[in-house]
């Protein structure tokens, strides 16, 4: 993991699509087990129950917040400089905090303000017309402004942070992106390292948008290694993801699962034998593909959003 980014710990607790009234709980059990690093985003509308919980926490422990990293995102109504404070400002309120220890751009995406999930085309907004540039500076005065730790970025390609990075004074300390071993992002990665850009994972276990089961829970190479050790497939999945120097952030909201995902973090170690076996897996597979953005006749496409000619 980049240097700039030694303090923020591997394994951290996602908390998209943890429901309300159950997301508290989620945060307060899994810092009682030792979990210090928290994934939030304001769009995922449970900011307020998680800022009760680590309130709660602090107050009722010897828990401290210089301990703690705490992730949001910035949605992308947000993304007009003048938008961009106010919208932290209000995810500050929400969790009880007085500074973020990251602050991502959670798209390459910009919709009208007040425009959640967009409909038709006219509630997008294309980059040409609002940069990341330009979205990026904001961000920077919040760093000045000792509001925000670091900033960075999610599902972001090299060519976009490439063409960003000339503007930055404050450069990009994460790139958040999907990761798992049939998304394997070699050459982002790779990308990401020679630019001391830490990269975090999401949906580590390969667990689809529309929730189910994850489909990587039943691959044989990763069922007969989870078996060689005595672990579950979603362990062997997280370790694979910590030996490979990125940060994962599972959601749980099960006390169990939750120590085992720390288990894995802190025990399980992997063979360059099996590491070897688990890169073989790799088949291009997004989960999360981004075709939700693509509207009828709209700026954004999966192509042009990931930057490939190709999304499988």
């Amino acid at each position: 993991m980049a240097a700039a980014l030694a303090s923020m710990p591997a394994l951290g607790l996602g908390t998209w699509k943890a429901a309300p009234g159950e997301v508290g709980a989620a945060v307060r059990s899994a810092l009682a087990l030792g979990y210090r690093h928290i994934d939030c985003a304001a769009i995922y509308g449970n900011e307020a129950e998680i800022g009760a919980a680590l309130q709660g926490a602090l107050a009722e422990t010897d828990l401290q917040r210089q301990l703690l990293w705490i992730t949001s995102k910035l949605w992308n109504d947000c993304h007009a400089p003048e938008q961009v404070r106010p919208a932290l400002e209000r995810t500050l309120a929400d969790l009880q905090l007085d500074h973020l220890d990251l602050y991502l751009i959670h798209w390459p995406v910009v919709h009208r303000q007040g425009v959640l999930m967009p409909a038709i085309a006219a509630d997008q907004i294309p980059l040409e017309r609002l940069p990341l540039a330009t979205t990026w500076a904001a961000l920077e005065e919040l760093v000045d402004a000792g509001l925000v730790r670091q900033i960075g970025l999610a599902n972001c390609s090299a060519a976009k942070l490439a063409a960003l990075l000339p503007h930055c004074r404050h450069r990009p300390a994460v790139n958040q992106v999907e990761r798992h071993p049939w998304l394997q992002q070699i050459a982002l990665l790779a990308y990401c390292r020679e630019q001391g850009i830490a990269v975090t994972a999401y949906s580590p276990l390969g667990s689809p948008s529309s929730g189910g089961p994850a489909p990587l829970f039943s691959d044989p190479v990763i069922t007969a290694i989870a078996a060689a050790h005595g672990v579950s497939p979603a362990q062997v999945l997280l370790a694979w993801g910590i030996t490979c120097g990125t940060g994962v952030i599972p959601k749980s909201v099960r006390t169990e699962r939750q120590a085992a995902n720390l288990q894995a973090a802190l025990q399980l170690q992997l063979s360059p034998d099996e590491m070897e076996r688990i890169a073989g897996l790799d088949r291009h597979h997004r989960f999360v593909d981004g075709s939700f953005w693509e509207l009828p006749g709209g700026p954004y496409s999966r192509a042009a959003l990931w930057d490939e000619p190709t999304t499988v």
